[in-house]
């Protein structure tokens, strides 16, 4: 069930959108502090989220990344923030019989299976944004109204927790030799985020 029952009622993000930010800022600056001040997001750091988290908080403190700090470490922060929402899919997400026949599969056949797992669960990350694919090559995954850059400027993608989350995703079930890249990103002016997936 999508959590916009009605057009009052507030979308929202898995928790690991949240905690694995943290994660990802304290393994690589030691503290995760001043990003969550600057999002007045600081009660998560001392009572870590398990349920879902209203989507604005995720927007917010994507925000209070890119304001933060450097726009190649908040990139990279941000990847590790995937990568590690990705691990946890893996762990506790995924069925362990489930990926054990991805593995098996071709890579084409396996990228159709895995997008529409995702996709019956996409408001889970995506929230109110609108999440679609297309299995061609090069593999495309369209979120529109994406959370993580709403509202935000810049002159490159910066949506890169969703790109180390798929990277993960794919790497581990499709191809291991699978790339991932933001061809398109709202923040830059274009309609929707765009992630391709090459191997």
């Amino acid at each position: 069930m999508s959590p916009l029952d009605d057009s009052n009622a507030v979308s929202r993000i898995g928790p690991n959108a949240i905690t694995r930010v943290a994660e990802a800022l304290i393994a690589e600056r030691g503290c995760a502090e001043a990003v969550f001040s600057a999002a007045c997001l600081l009660h998560y750091l001392a009572d870590p989220p398990e349920a879902m988290v209203d989507e604005r908080d995720v927007t917010a403190l994507q925000r209070a990344l890119r304001a933060q700090l450097d726009a190649e470490t908040a990139r990279r922060i941000g990847h590790d923030a995937g990568l590690r929402t990705g691990d946890y899919l893996l762990a506790h997400r995924i069925p362990k019989p489930a990926q054990r026949i991805l593995k098996l599969l071709p890579s084409g056949p396996a990228s159709a299976l895995l997008l529409k797992a995702v996709g019956k669960h996409a408001w889970t990350f995506s929230g109110s944004g609108h999440f679609s694919y297309t299995i061609d090559r090069p593999v495309q995954v369209r979120i529109q109204d994406c959370p993580l850059c709403r509202g935000s400027q810049a002159e490159v993608p910066v949506c890169d927790f969703y790109r180390g989350t798929f990277e993960r995703l794919f790497t581990t079930l499709v191809n291991r030799k699978t790339q991932v890249h933001e061809t398109q990103c709202q923040a830059m002016g274009a309609e929707a985020c765009v992630f391709e997936m090459h191997w």
